[in-house]
């Protein structure tokens, strides 16, 4: 399978990382009501035997059950698993040692002694400061427990400021992890794929099914609404859904010259960025089946050009 590196001279990871969000997510995912935790133990064999060992999680998400949930599922295999997660910088953590404590946490829910990848949730630092974050974390990076230093949601600014915070250091950045689909392209418009581009940094686009919106399977027809926090979303609308119809019947005549969905053409688009890896979610065998399938098969250049165009009124999305 093709490989991609994360940053100029980061760990060689698969194309395509696998979300796990949802994994312990009561809120938002409905987790112990929709599916629990054999579900997820299956998409997780399910992904590693399709070739894809890359997850990404983080501390909150499901206050650490789904950090926990790998661990377990990492020790089930012997195949190799590599793992980004997240560090959020809270207001009450001040200090580096607070920053160090929240790895050491994660890696004991984990059951690793380190990650491929540590990245911080968001941008905010509170009392910290972006400088005293990015020198704890150049320590890790030197004590091997982080084998990448990543960011999340961070503009092209600020990515600019802790880039050149760890070149003092004389540590890189690896990656930042942003909001990016055919339905949310602001991080082009922005300035963000071009900063990272420019400075060497690798993007990991989450959501890159805009929350299922880019699978076809909501479609104004049957005006069939998503579970969970998502039927609040104006875009699972009658009228929302009519807005991307276009868009959508573009990617599954894409899709069917291919023998391909609608949301395995909306990764590979993706990927057809360069640089770009993206993070669908995966909570069931059968998704974890439909990610790998957006691998391993190339658009044309015109049919990349033909989806850049149709999804161009969300460039401010």
């Amino acid at each position: 399978m093709q490989t991609i590196t994360l940053g100029q001279n980061g760990p060689t990871v698969t194309p395509l990382c696998v979300g796990t969000w949802a994994w312990g997510d009561k809120l938002f995912w409905n987790y112990g009501k929709d599916y629990g935790a054999e579900q997820l133990r299956e998409a997780f064999h399910a992904s590693v035997d399709a070739g894809i060992n890359f997850f990404d999680t983080a501390e909150i998400y499901g206050m650490g059950v789904s950090e926990e949930l790998l661990g377990k599922f990492i020790k089930e295999t012997d195949k190799p698993v590599q793992i980004a997660t997240k560090f959020g910088p809270l207001p009450w953590r001040f200090t580096g040692s607070a920053v160090s404590d929240a790895l050491t946490a994660s890696l004991r829910r984990l059951q690793l002694e380190s990650v491929e990848l540590y990245q911080v949730h968001w941008p905010f630092t509170f009392f910290l400061g972006q400088e005293s974050l990015m020198h704890t974390l150049a320590e890790e990076y030197r004590r091997g427990r982080i084998k990448a230093i990543g960011v999340s949601n961070y503009s092209a600014e600020e990515m600019r400021q802790v880039y050149q915070y760890l070149a003092d250091f004389g540590v890189p950045l690896a990656v930042n992890q942003v909001r990016y689909s055919l339905l949310s392209r602001k991080v082009e418009s922005k300035g963000i794929i071009s900063a990272a581009k420019e400075l060497g940094v690798t993007i990991l686009a989450y959501s890159p099914l805009a929350q299922g919106l880019l699978t076809g399977k909501y479609v104004p027809e049957n005006n069939n609404q998503p579970s969970g926090a998502r039927k609040a979303d104006s875009r699972f609308s009658k009228s929302g859904l009519e807005k991307i119809s276009p868009l959508i019947t573009l990617m599954r005549e894409i899709g069917n010259k291919y023998d391909r969905t609608p949301a395995q053409v909306a990764l590979n688009w993706l990927i057809a960025q360069g640089n770009v890896i993206p993070i669908p979610g995966a909570k069931t065998p059968d998704q974890a089946k439909q990610n790998a399938g957006a691998l391993n098969w190339q658009m044309t250049e015109e049919e990349v050009a033909k989806l850049e165009q149709a999804s161009r009124p969300w460039l401010q999305s």
